[in-house]
This record gives C-alpha cells, sequence and structure tokens, in this order.
C-alpha cells in the first residue's frame, strides 16, 4: 500500500531559495523510478495488443475472479516461492505439501483496494467488534476501517522482538466478547448472511513480514498462536503480504539468500495448523500486490484463501458490477509471469538494489544517529527486508518537532511516530509513538540516502543541544 498518498515530489535538485538546499525525501514510500520495469512492461504491452485473443478480454468486464491465465500463473508463482522444497529450510514440511491453486487467488485492484472489499464482504458495521492493528501500524489503512463504518471502534495492539503481543489481544478480544453479549450483539445487523460470505466477529490487521512502519517480522510461533486466537473467536486476518519478496539477509557481508519464503505466511499456517481450516472459509487471507514489484500505478493485486473465501470475496458489489479490477492492465502483468520476467526482476534489479539502499543508511544511521542515542529495535532478526527503517528518539525529542525542524532547517523529510498510531483509538492503551520516527530507503536517490541521514543527525544534534 502507498505511504505517502500526500507528499509531493522531492527527489529533483532543485533548491530551496530561503535555505539554498535541495530537498531530500526519506518520507515517501513508493518505489524508485529508476527501478520500474519500464522496457518490460512496453513488451508486454505490444504482445497484448498484437493478440485479440488477449486484448478483446482484456478490454472488456471481466469474471468476478479476475484475469483466468494471471490467476493461475500467480499460483504457481506464489507455490514456487512459499511452497519450496523445505530441505534444509526452517520451514514446516507441510508447507510444502501441494501446490497453490487458482480457485485459491482472486485478483484486485491493489492491496488497499481489496482491504475496502473484504470489509464490504466479510464484515458488518455492528456484529464485527472491532479491527485490531498491530501498532505502530500502517496510517493510510486506519481511513480504509472508518469508511467501513468501524471509527472509533480500531484498537491498536503492541508488538515486542517476535512481533504482535497475543497476551494483549487475547485480553482484548475476550473484554469485546463479554462487551457483546452485554449488549445483545449476537447476529449481524447490515451485512445479512450470503451463500458466499461469512461474517466475522472480529478483524486483525498487520503486516506479518518487513512490517510498515516497524520493520519487524512476526516469528513462527505467533504468527501459530495469532492463527488459533483467530479460530477461538471468529477472527479474520488480514495480512499485508506486499514485501515478503524484497528481503536479503540482514548481515551486508552475508550472501543472498534462498529464492524462497524464510517464513510461511498466515495464510499457509491456516492451511495446515492442527489438521486445517475450521471450516470452508478458513481465519486468514494473504493480501498481495505488484506495487512494490512492477509499480503502483498498474494497480494490480491479488487475494489468497480458501476457494470459499477467494469466491467469496469475489463476489464483491463492484466487481459483479463492473468485473474484476484491472482487467486490462493484468493482461500486462501476466506477460511478466510465466516468462520468468518479473521473476528475474526481483532477483536481478529489486533485492540487489534495496539491499543496497538498506545497507547505506543503516551505515549512516549507525555513524551519524545511534552515538546521539537514537535507536535501531527492530533486533537482531536474520532477514531483513521491505521499504522502511523505524528509529527510537532520544527521550528529550519528539518526532513532530524533529519531523518540522528537519523539512524548515534542511529541507528533509522524515515520517514522524505519531503518523503511524491507530487513528480512531479511543481505549486507555492508545498509544502515540512521539518518540519514534520513520524513514524510507526505496524512493530517493541512492545517493543522496546518507547526505538525509547526515542532516537529519544536524538537526538532531542542534536539538539535543539547545535542551
Amino acid at each position: 500500500m502507498s505511504s505517502a498518498a500526500t507528499v509531493s515530489n522531492s527527489s529533483g535538485n532543485n533548491s530551496d531559495q530561503t535555505t539554498g538546499k535541495y530537498p531530500i525525501d526519506l518520507f515517501r514510500g513508493w518505489p524508485n523510478p529508476a527501478l520500474l520495469p519500464v522496457d518490460s512492461l512496453a513488451r508486454s504491452a505490444a504482445t497484448v495488443f498484437a493478440s485479440s485473443s488477449i486484448y478483446e478480454p482484456g478490454l472488456q468486464y471481466g469474471p468476478d475472479e479476475g484475469y483466468g491465465p494471471l490467476r493461475a500463473h500467480i499460483a504457481s508463482w506464489l507455490t514456487s516461492f512459499y511452497r519450496a522444497d523445505t530441505e534444509g529450510s526452517n520451514l514446516p514440511t507441510e508447507t510444502a505439501a501441494g501446490a497453490i491453486t487458482a480457485e485459491r487467488i482472486c485478483i484486485t485492484g491493489g492491496a488497499s483496494q481489496n482491504l475496502a472489499c473484504l470489509l464490504q464482504v466479510f464484515t458488518d458495521a455492528a456484529y464485527t467488534r472491532n479491527i485490531w492493528m498491530v501498532a505502530p501500524t500502517y496510517y493510510l489503512a486506519c481511513r480504509i476501517f472508518h469508511d467501513a463504518g468501524f471509527m472509533e471502534r480500531l484498537r491498536g495492539v503492541p508488538e515486542d522482538e517476535e512481533g504482535i503481543d497475543l497476551e494483549f489481544l487475547e485480553r482484548g478480544l475476550r473484554e469485546a466478547e463479554e462487551r457483546a453479549a452485554k449488549e445483545g450483539n449476537i447476529r449481524p445487523v447490515y451485512t445479512l448472511p450470503r451463500p458466499w460470505s461469512n461474517i466475522y466477529k472480529h478483524v486483525i490487521y498487520l503486516t506479518p513480514t518487513f512490517a510498515n512502519p516497524s520493520m519487524k517480522v512476526v516469528s513462527l510461533r505467533r504468527r501459530e498462536g495469532l492463527v488459533r486466537l483467530a479460530r477461538r473467536f471468529n477472527a479474520l486476518i488480514i495480512a499485508d503480504d506486499v514485501y515478503d519478496f524484497l528481503q536479503w539477509p540482514s548481515d551486508p557481508n552475508a550472501p543472498n539468500i534462498k529464492e524462497a519464503a524464510s517464513i510461511p505466511r498466515i495464510v499457509d499456517i491456516d492451511g495446515y495448523l492442527d489438521g486445517g481450516p475450521i471450516d470452508e472459509y478458513g481465519n486468514a487471507v494473504s493480501n498481495g500486490s505488484f506495487s512494490k514489484l512492477i509499480g503502483p500505478g498498474m494497480r494490480v493485486g491479488w487475494a489468497e484463501g480458501t476457494k470459499a473465501f477467494a469466491y467469496g470475496l469475489s463476489q464483491a458489489g463492484s466487481s459483479r458490477s463492473g468485473g474484476a479490477p484491472s482487467q486490462l492492465s493484468s493482461t500486462f502483468v501476466d506477460q511478466l509471469l510465466p516468462s520468468g520476467i518479473l521473476q528475474q526482476h526481483i532477483k536481478q534489479e529489486l533485492v540487489p538494489a534495496y539491499r543496497a539502499r538498506y545497507n547505506l543508511l543503516i551505515s549512516a544511521i549507525k555513524e551519524h544517529l545511534l552515538p546521539l542515542g537514537f535507536k535501531l529495535p527492530a533486533g537482531n532478526q536474520p532477514i531483513s527486508g521491505g521499504f522502511f527503517i523505524w528509529l527510537d528518539l532520544p527521550s528529550t525529542l519528539t518526532g513532530d518537532l524533529l519531523a518540522q525542524r528537519a523539512w524548515e532547517v534542511e529541507k528533509l523529510r522524515i515520517g514522524s511516530g505519531t503518523l503511524f498510531q491507530v487513528q480512531g483509538d479511543c481505549s486507555e492503551h492508545h498509544r502515540t509513538f512521539e518518540h519514534s520516527i520513520r524513514l524510507c530507503f526505496a524512493y530517493e536517490r541512492f545517493g543522496l540516502l546518507y547526505e538525509g541521514v547526515a542532516r537529519l543527525a544536524s538537526v538532531a544534534r542542534s536539538m539535543l543541544g539547545s535542551e
């Protein structure tokens, strides 16, 4: 999902007239333009428009569940990545048992659009008690939950080195059920049961691998515990699995890791844990997207769940009326998968580039910020990935003021931690993350990343000296 929809483009060299400095953007969570596979997409489009058997269905209303060839090719691609041979790995052997089928895949208009559709089909604005979001959270998701009728019913769940705090979540789920029993909230009110959907009592939302913004990877035992909790309390786990393919060793000197998932997805765990899903819909969905791999403007993604869940999602009213979203774009993306073009782009272009960017920013942080009292809270994860780095500040600094000063003095954009609070959490446990910031290493030009951290250190040093 997008991380900075309202931030202006600041990657150029145009100097600010008041400071004489050119802007540096370590906030915007977009792919760097140089990493967009423009030539490959141009060839894909040419192939599509050269064949009436492809462009005619591509330009028409698509089937509800999405462009058939792309569903099949995504299923094969995901199988090779998530259910690869587990010999010599830490993955449970169950994850390699059986290929992912196209019936489990529903094409979407990207992870954000799909989140809205999931809420339309599988929740009820009265019966569904709360939206539980790992905090700090991907902040732009909050508006989507608000629009679905859950304003002031969002609840933040803290995380530690292993990810989501299951004890906190279990207490919250139990209290919500006790409250629902007292209020007589026993059946859906607005979204009545339909033969293609299950209305869940709770929604749990997280990015389990390379979380935005905290960088955390939820451990295997926490993922398994989360699935068991979701089954007990009739909850749907929506996992934004948008960064999984962008992974590398945390050790800058280590060789690249195997081209396979280092940890099973939550939807896979729901597929095998304790005999598999408790009903035909299951309790987890994987929300995937090509935004970080091809380009956000393609607006093509996918959801994976059980066969019944994927079909139910395809029955969202907007898909029934307009056909699957991004039908024409899906035909372009489809050309990249069976040919191996996308896989090679990830392996040869994206992972090396983002790994180098991450290592450069970490090096600059260690040199310039850690001596000032900044902290990297992610722990000793063996793998890193995604787009972001989360930092805790010295106790006398606040993210809001640091971000404001960084822009005013150094023309540097960063994300204040308060932006990533759960908006609409009115509980006593609500956290604001005022002593944290997020930096993005994906968007700004490589040559400006180190300077951006140096500018941030200059501002922080000045502020700490004035305390």
